[in-house]
């Protein structure tokens, strides 16, 4: 881990590690030793469920126990209730699905929406019982990172609903612009005591990968609904903000919908990372498809995270960027520990 740390910090900094940053993950043939599985509770339907304490602890102890982590993978867990936890705080309720979770809205009329920080709230108490059990279960086995918060126009859209949102940001805009204010105070009253309790033994902290100080994954998954004008208007002012306030940053950059906000994006001058995910039907990250705006982001001084594909896309990623390759990282699944060592002397060669 030390070697890891190392490698990642020199990564961030801007440094040179020889190649991109590889996160290799890579099954186990026998389960390292752990506790026995319990069986799966009655209408069990979503592994981000706050439904049942003592499941979500057992699946904390049997975490990471079947998977090799290699190049700049790191073992971690997280104390997740669902893709938007701040919203789940702030007073939505979540609808368990299979395989997900849906947020219920909390604001109806827009002038008695409530803001504020609420000590007491289920799903709160419940991620910080999970998260102080997962640090006690994980000690010296892996890293417990941040659940995925999120900020900005995704949680008042949570909060508010979609639709509801985009009348608001035509027909109440300074409303909106008040509330996303409230959101990112709240936003770091949350993160700031979640990351006092994950920071590691330097001060590093984890959300898809480690870095060596206070990280942050953001996004706005709802901009694929907006202009790029709005996207300027609304939400660059908090992602700025937010970037300001962390050490490093990464963004969830989600599908083409999004894809005409980068310009705006490069211009965040503290966005370290535009992390990018394709979208469920179009070509994967590593697809020539993408390759355009990943250039643009390197030539802004930024970095690219994308995930998947095979050793031949990696050697084709290579032929196209060549020494900008490592400003990548690169998250890729292998058969083995020996194909993943392959993935790794492909990346270095």
């Amino acid at each position: 881990m030390d070697e890891v740390r190392a490698r990642l910090t020199t990564w961030w900094d801007g440094g040179d590690i020889g190649r991109p940053v590889m996160q290799i993950t890579a099954p186990r043939s026998e389960p390292l030793p752990t506790v026995e599985a319990m069986p799966v509770p009655e209408g069990w339907v979503t592994d981000y469920s706050a439904g049942n304490f003592g499941y979500r602890v057992n699946q904390a102890a049997r975490a990471c126990a079947r998977t090799h982590y290699l190049g700049e993978a790191v073992p971690a867990i997280a104390p997740d209730l669902g893709p938007n936890c701040l919203a789940l705080f702030l007073g939505c309720r979540g609808v368990e699905m299979p395989g997900t979770v849906w947020f219920e809205p909390c604001i109806g009329r827009a002038e008695e929406a409530v803001f504020e920080f609420a000590p007491d709230n289920f799903y709160w108490d419940f991620c910080l019982r999970l998260a102080r059990e997962q640090l006690r279960l994980g000690a010296g086995r892996y890293l417990v990172q941040f659940p995925d918060l999120i900020e900005g126009l995704d949680t008042l859209s949570a909060m508010r609903g979609s639709e509801r949102l985009l009348l608001d940001l035509m027909e109440r805009r300074e409303w909106v612009r008040e509330s996303l204010r409230k959101i990112t105070q709240l936003y770091f009253r949350y993160y700031d005591v979640l990351y006092d309790m994950f920071r590691d033994e330097v001060g590093g902290s984890h959300y898809w990968a480690w870095a060596p100080g206070r990280l942050a994954k953001f996004q706005c998954d709802f901009s694929a609904m907006i202009s790029p004008e709005m996207f300027g208007e609304f939400m660059v002012p908090v992602l700025e903000e937010m970037c300001e306030r962390v050490s490093y940053s990464i963004y969830h950059w989600d599908g083409p919908g999004a894809l005409g906000h980068q310009d705006h994006l490069l211009s965040i001058p503290n966005l370290d990372v535009l992390q990018w995910t394709a979208g469920e039907g179009n070509e994967p990250a590593w697809h020539g498809r993408w390759w355009p705006y990943y250039h643009r982001t390197i030539e802004a001084g930024k970095k690219c995270m994308i995930g998947g594909g095979c050793i031949g896309d990696l050697k084709r990623l290579k032929a196209e960027f060549g020494e900008g390759l490592k400003q990548f990282l690169i998250e890729m699944t292998a058969d083995s520990p020996a194909e993943a060592n392959e993935m790794l002397k492909t990346a270095e060669g």
